[in-house]
Formats: C-alpha cells, structure tokens, sequence
C-alpha cells in the first residue's frame, strides 16, 4: 500500500518533532549534569567535536568515552544552562541531518567568585533512526561566540 500525501506528510511532521525532543532532551540532561543518559541518545559509534575559534579542542568516538567526557566537563559547573533556538533539519529515510542554535550559560565558583560563561553555541548533527526512536550519530559543536563575567554575590 503506499502512503498518501497527508500520510507522507504526518510522518515528516512526527519525525521533525522526535528530532527536536531529541536535542532539546540532550540539553535537558546536561542541564541536571545527566552525562550518561545524555550517551542514550547516541548511537554507540557516535562521534563529538568540538572547536573553538575555529580550531578542534576535542573528538570523541563511542558513547563510553563521550560519557566519560561529558561527565567530566560538566562536574567543573555549580549550573548548566541551555536555551536552544532555531532547529532545522532535512530528512531523507532514516537518516537526517540538522542544525541547532544554542545559547549556552555555565556558572562556577573561581578563588570565591561565581562566574558566568556564556557561549553562543551552533550544533551540525546527523541523525540515524534505529530501533524505533531518533539517536545522534554525530554531532559538530561549533562555539561561535564566547563571553565571560564574574556574577554578583
């Protein structure tokens, strides 16, 4: 039987959404410093890089060593906080490919000062869908923007 359009169409929509409950649900879980539920939502070859300034800082292959690092960074923040924006995607079977912009604010305590690190952040993802639900096969952190400031007591 092949699909009509408005079918077609409700499963582009249904996959748009997963997608977007997908990232937003990363951000969640890095929020509440959940570094190895944020691996679920990986493939178990998944890849993470990430550049500053235009230049690599870290590449990561495999859920274990991506959870270990996550675990790691977000241990050095007394707050986690994500505000994502605009998430594109194309899809294309089961496969997708995305982007996602992201306002990225991490707070911690230097020498007795609480300090605010803000980055704009802009994530190039490509998706595989597996076993019935969306993972992050890859995932490019790109931080575009960075600014620091002490907070007040």
């Amino acid at each position: 039987m092949t699909q009509t359009y408005l079918e077609k169409r409700i499963e582009e929509l249904e996959n748009v959404r997963a997608l977007r409950e997908l990232v937003d649900n990363f951000s969640i879980l890095a929020d509440n410093k959940e570094a190895w539920k944020q691996t679920d939502l990986f493939t178990k070859d998944a890849t993470v890089e990430s550049y500053v300034n235009g230049q690599l800082i870290s590449s990561l292959t495999g859920t274990k060593r991506i959870g270990e690092a996550f675990e790691s960074f977000l241990a050095n923040f007394e707050t986690v906080y994500h505000i994502n924006g605009q998430h594109v995607v194309s899809i294309k079977d089961n496969q997708a490919e995305g982007t996602l912009y992201c306002l990225v604010d991490l707070i911690s305590e230097e020498n007795g000062i609480r300090v605010k690190n803000s980055s704009g952040v802009s994530y190039k993802d490509e998706y595989v869908y597996e076993n019935g639900q969306w993972l992050i096969s890859k995932r490019t952190s790109t931080f575009v923007w960075q600014d620091r400031k002490e907070l007040n007591q």
